[in-house]
């Protein structure tokens, strides 16, 4: 067996062994206690309570989580601080779902022997839980989207016990983590298997195809994502994979914004791309910067601003980045205004310089070795590409992948027919739009949506947001079925005084 150890990225130094990569066997064990504690989660009161004693119980350890975290990840305890509260936000969040019970989209038509084009029978629908779902843990949120985080709470919200791969960079805030939402399941009456947890490289393609797993929450590289998404998907019987991949996040500045607005602009770029080191899933990666003075200052702005060094999560990742870097910085007619490099002269091992490239945009329209460009590269590096009119610009979005974000800048006068029709072709290209903002920070609420067109993700739901449950559900018809056979949801008289459509008018 493998020791899975927990690794400070401050010092590369070992912290201390957490557990044992798991076996075939081992994942196995625990898939199966998940599905055999399933039936407990049908208990809607029961669900709610166990999201929010799970909130209450990280609060209340949360000086010890935060301090762990840190250790693991560096990303420091005011930055994890904010995501313990957003994650125990989720969770209360979800609990307010459980408790409406609207997500439940519960649909009554009556029988009606003179409808038209025939009789109709008596039809009711509703959503049930798919299953033990298994959730993907994050390297850059070792709370919000890995063991207590929002994969976790919603699937937990639809009913569905969950098997949680921890990641290698954090393995001792999730084994403290998955601690805490057991104890939360046995405090409210419900069994510890509800929340599994597994380490190791190997029980992630083994979790996928166990065949109890109903289902995949995923958080990652697009290479890792797409794999075990081909898994899911050639199984004997595939699964859903919500996986959340690879996004550029794209910018694009207006001629008159670059004009009206360059030190706003060039200091919101600047702390967007290097926020967290670069190690967000909607870091702004390429930004369409019009060519002439405006746009210099820009790129000079940028360039010249406080951006310090600092530690990436894992060797990997670091020596991922630096190479695409130089690969980038290599192709014919790309500049290097801000070099990113390594930085480790304090000490700190995993530590990096952020960068900023610049590139002509006819030069990603030819295609070729650019693609590389068109590419996240994970880390504080972002790509401005310079155009000389809107006919290049366009071209340049046409030519890109599908994305979770997408961002415009305009002046304050730009709300004309044009800037309405760019906002509406961003919209083609991703799944959430900015107007003159940053695209990092996900708000959690209802309208929120995380995911994109592929490679941003692998579906078309959201992993963030209240209807993110929807992704652990699947409708059922009940036709002709006896009051007292139909589940208490579909009864007639809604003793659970549940929000329903009834002959089309939505009651409650």
């Amino acid at each position: 067996m493998t020791d899975v150890w927990s690794i400070d990225p401050r010092t590369g130094r070992q912290r201390g062994r957490v557990a044992t990569e798991a076996t075939a066997g081992d994942v196995d064990r625990v898939v199966r206690a998940a599905a055999a504690a399933a039936p407990a989660l049908h208990d809607r009161g029961r669900r709610a309570d166990l999201l929010r004693t799970a909130a209450a119980l990280l609060e209340k350890s949360g000086e010890e989580i935060v301090a762990t975290a840190d250790a693991e990840s560096a990303l420091g305890a005011v930055r994890l601080t904010g995501e313990l509260a957003r994650t125990c936000y989720q969770l209360r969040a979800f609990a307010d779902v459980v408790d409406a019970g609207t997500y439940l989209d519960i649909i009554i038509d009556h029988a009606d022997p003179a409808a038209q084009p025939a009789p109709r029978p008596d039809l009711r629908r509703y959503k049930v839980p798919l299953g033990v779902v298994a959730v993907f843990a994050a390297s850059n949120f070792p709370l919000a989207f890995s063991v207590p985080g929002g994969d976790t709470a919603s699937a937990l919200a639809a009913g569905c016990p969950v098997v949680v791969k921890a990641h290698p960079d954090h393995p001792a805030t999730s084994a403290l983590c998955a601690g805490i939402l057991r104890s939360a399941a046995v405090e409210v009456g419900l069994p510890e298997d509800v929340v599994g947890l597994v380490h190791g490289f190997e029980a992630g393609p083994e979790l996928v195809r166990h065949p109890l797993v109903a289902a995949v929450g995923f958080t990652g590289s697009v290479r890792g994502g797409r794999a075990l998404f081909d898994i899911a998907s050639s199984r004997p019987r595939p699964i859903p994979f919500h996986g959340e991949l690879g996004s550029l996040n794209p910018v694009v500045v207006s001629t008159r914004a670059a004009e009206t607005r360059a030190d706003e602009i060039a200091a919101g770029l600047a702390a967007s791309y290097t926020l967290g080191m670069g190690q967000f899933c909607v870091k702004p990666g390429l930004v369409l910067l019009p060519e002439g003075p405006a746009g210099d200052a820009v790129v000079q702005a940028v360039v010249t601003a406080a951006v310090p060094s600092g530690p990436m999560l894992d060797p990997r990742m670091r020596e991922a980045f630096l190479a695409g870097v130089r690969s980038r910085a290599a192709l014919p007619g790309v500049a290097e205004p801000l070099a990113a490099d390594a930085a480790g002269d304090d000490g700190t091992p995993l530590a990096v310089r952020p960068g900023v490239l610049t590139v002509a945009a006819s030069r990603l329209v030819d295609g070729g070795p650019y693609e590389e460009l068109l590419e996240e590269c994970f880390g504080p590096v972002t790509v401005v590409v310079r155009y000389g009119s809107t006919t290049e610009r366009d071209a340049v979005l046409g030519a890109l992948p599908g994305n979770l974000t997408a961002t415009v800048h305009l002046a304050a006068d730009e709300r004309d027919e044009a800037a309405a029709a760019l906002v509406a072709a961003l919209s083609e290209i991703a799944g959430r739009v900015v107007v003159d903002g940053w695209p990092t920070g996900v708000t959690v609420a209802p309208a929120m949506q995380h995911g994109g067109p592929y490679p941003a993700s692998t579906s078309t739901s959201t992993s963030v947001g209240s209807t993110a449950v929807e992704r652990w559900l699947r409708p059922v018809c009940y036709q002709n079925v006896p009051d007292p056979l139909l589940p208490v949801e579909l009864r007639e008289e809604n003793p659970l005084h549940l929000p329903r459509t009834v002959d089309g008018v939505r009651t409650i």
